[in-house]
């Protein structure tokens, strides 16, 4: 009686085709969204990099310029 409730799930076989088809198929969208991923890192890096750039840019604008007193560059009227 214990035989009758065991039920044995046989897999249907599937073409070698199909299964290597697929397995391309997955391999080739996980590449995609690894590249996504590693563009998108860099954009973050590259913006917040720009933004250090600016800061540092308006601190520069603000500063006095002293290379100006060096070369003592004269300016036209």
């Amino acid at each position: 009686m214990s035989n009758f409730f065991v039920r044995e799930i046989v897999p249907v076989p599937q073409p070698t085709i199909e299964v290597l088809e697929i397995h391309k198929t997955s391999y080739e969208f996980y590449e995609e969204v690894r590249y996504r991923q590693a563009l998108e890192e860099y954009c973050q890096w590259y913006y917040a990099v720009a933004e250090e750039n600016r800061r540092d840019l308006q601190k520069m604008r603000q500063e006095i310029n002293l290379m100006s007193w060096f070369w003592r560059t004269k300016t036209k009227q």
